[in-house]
């Protein structure tokens, strides 16, 4: 895709990566922004904007909502840690709903919202880049991975184009030691998306969306080279308001707190929970 898209779909529309995705493109002709809920209180629908009230999951809502569109931004689904049975429902065959709506209805392009805990079981001294295999601190991280595959997929057999953002912490600025790597600023984030449905010459790509943190861990080059797109915000600035000696940065998992037993258990099925 060349230029600026004449209409966008994003779906998960009140969600929180919805509000900076939607300033992101608010000059990028027109966006149709698709939730089971209602606009959230105090974001109401722009000029250029409709909200369409549907679930992922129904079809024939998808086809009307997706015809002569130029771009699909999917951000709905289950946010975090949930059960796989739930998971694979909302985070995998909701993926495979929306792609097979776009191939359907001619959408040259779609991007999806993956996760950084896709890989959040590398050690936090590691530097990992989206050529590094998969490495999930959790079933949620699996769905992700799950859905990067099914984005693969459809870009290799069908030539729809596709980029999968792993998206770190949203935040309006870092609020714990792991933000010091994981930060992703709304200005960026908003930044990230923009590039995604306008970027020229994509086939596939996989890119971390994260702030350019002096502490990163995730290689950023995938995002430059595939997207034509570097953050611009540090965490650093904020380093002096966290207090030191977490033991976030001790060696354990990139996923922090989201990684381990405790995590994953309450999740899983049998006595353990």
């Amino acid at each position: 895709m060349t230029g600026t898209p004449g209409r966008t779909v994003v779906t998960g529309a009140a969600g929180r990566v919805a509000a900076a995705v939607r300033e992101g493109l608010r000059d990028a002709g027109h966006l149709v922004l698709l939730d089971r809920l209602p606009p959230p209180p105090g974001h109401p629908p722009r000029a250029n904007e409709t909200w369409i009230r549907a679930d992922i999951a129904d079809r024939r809502a998808l086809s009307a909502a997706f015809t002569g569109a130029d771009a699909v931004v999917h951000l709905a689904g289950i946010p975090d840690e949930a059960p796989l049975p739930d998971l694979l429902r909302a985070n995998v065959e909701g993926v495979q709903h929306v792609l097979e709506a776009a191939r359907r209805a001619a959408v040259p392009r779609v991007v999806l919202a993956s996760s950084n805990r896709a890989t959040g079981n590398y050690p936090v001294d590691r530097v990992v880049s989206v050529q590094d295999p998969p490495r999930p601190d959790g079933l949620y991280g699996v769905s992700k991975a799950a859905a990067e595959a099914l984005g693969r997929l459809y870009a290799d057999t069908f030539g729809l184009q596709v980029v999968a953002l792993r998206i770190g912490s949203l935040e309006d600025r870092p609020a714990e030691a792991r933000h010091l790597a994981t930060w992703l600023s709304p200005r960026d984030c908003a930044g990230f998306f923009r590039a995604a449905v306008t970027a020229p010459g994509v086939t596939f790509v996989a890119a971390y969306a994260v702030s350019a943190n002096t502490r990163r861990f995730w290689d950023l080059s995938a995002g430059e080279t595939g997207l034509g797109h570097r953050p611009a915000d540090d965490a650093e600035a904020f380093a002096a308001q966290i207090p030191g000696g977490d033991p976030f940065w001790d060696g354990g998992p990139q996923g922090g707190g989201y990684a381990g037993p405790a995590a994953l258990l309450p999740h899983l099925p049998g006595p353990d929970r």
